[in-house]
């Protein structure tokens, strides 16, 4: 027999009241009723008064210090300083907790071993999962990391970072994009455009940097240029142990001419506009006598030329493991087996943009 909705939100007003706040879709099944009957009910509550409701939430009118902490609704996480790329992962992913009722709680990392510090700081704090974007910039610092990651007892999504087959973390869930498939957009569009001698100017001191070099390197040997197509750091800093005069410095106008090369992927947006002002100053004109492509997408439109990019699907990337997350907590909230970790990969796309033209 179907229960009168007048006691049902009587039901789930004394559950809200004694829980401080409850889920939408935890109210839903412990009442056995639809999403929908519950999200009318919760409605219906506040606008007489009887409580309050959030995004996907419903909590008690009576005062909470610190209701989210409280009442563990807060997920952390963990980014490492001055990483503009993850800007808009940590945008998606605070969106999409807000949807569901958590809270989001950024912490900073602020040098390489300040990720363990950093988790430490969200799990005092209450934090009941956790979306890790560790900085890694050497293989060492990952595998370093390995032990006290694969210790931890809460939930975990690794972010823009896969862990190597055979690792201690390889179980944990995780979503990046696929760089690989990014620097395939880019060395297809350049080779359609006439292109065959490519410099690759990129980082070394991240996962993402390492796949980007030796994907650049594999997938130019594949295509028969690699000959013409040499690798340089894209800045003194773009290395995992950068010194002040480091003789690896970026000398794009230099590598270029060695090369006879007519087009140059960069990684990232920031190093890019850089180089590109460098190669105009030198008389090097883009796109006329080398074409550019960007990577990451973050600033590449912002330069006085607009700069085609790969675009890694950032948002996407932080919706997709704010779901994981939330996957792993509802199943051991509900004491249910977490099931098997899952490894997704999105793909990113292309922009094309002013600094890209077909080799004359």
């Amino acid at each position: 027999m179907r229960e009168p909705a007048q006691k049902r939100q009587a039901r789930i007003a004394a559950l809200v009241e004694a829980r401080g706040s409850a889920r939408i879709t935890d109210l839903a099944d412990e009442l056995a009723v639809s999403v929908v009957t519950v999200r009318r009910d919760v409605e219906e509550l506040a606008q007489r008064g009887e409580l309050r409701r959030g995004h996907g939430v419903a909590r008690s009118l009576r005062p909470m210090p610190t209701e989210s902490t409280a009442t563990g609704d807060t997920i952390g996480m963990v980014v490492p300083v001055g990483n503009t790329y993850l800007t808009e992962v940590v945008q998606a992913a605070r969106g999409a907790a807000e949807k569901t009722g958590l809270r989001l709680a950024l912490h900073i990392a602020a040098d390489e071993r300040g990720t363990e510090r950093a988790v430490r700081q969200a799990l005092d704090a209450g934090a009941r999962g956790l979306l890790l974007a560790p900085r890694w910039r050497t293989e060492a610092g990952a595998r370093a990391d390995h032990a006290w990651l694969a210790a931890l007892e809460v939930p975990v999504v690794l972010v823009e970072r896969r862990p190597h087959r055979g690792s201690a973390i390889y179980g944990l869930d995780c979503v990046r994009s696929d760089h690989a498939y990014g620097v395939h957009l880019a060395l297809e569009h350049l080779i359609s455009l006439g292109h065959r001698r490519i410099v690759l100017a990129a980082r070394d001191d991240s996962p993402t940097a390492r796949v980007i070099r030796s994907e650049f390197a594999a997938q130019t040997a594949a295509r028969g240029i690699s000959e013409g197509c040499p690798v340089m750091l894209s800045s003194r800093t773009a290395g995992p142990d950068p010194r002040p005069r480091d003789e690896r410095e970026a000398d794009l106008v230099g590598a270029v001419r060695r090369a006879g090369a007519t087009a140059a992927l960069i990684h990232g947006d920031m190093d890019a506009l850089v180089l590109v002002q460098r190669l105009c100053e030198a008389g090097v004109e883009v796109p006329g006598d080398c074409s550019v492509v960007a990577y990451n997408d973050v600033v590449a439109d912002m330069g006085q030329i607009a700069l085609t990019a790969v675009a890694p699907p950032k948002g996407e990337v932080g919706q997709a493991a704010l779901e994981l997350l939330t996957r792993q907590l509802e199943r051991t909230r509900a004491g249910r087996w977490a099931g098997a970790a899952r490894h997704l990969e999105l793909l990113p796309d292309l922009v094309v943009r002013d600094s890209t033209a077909p080799l004359h």
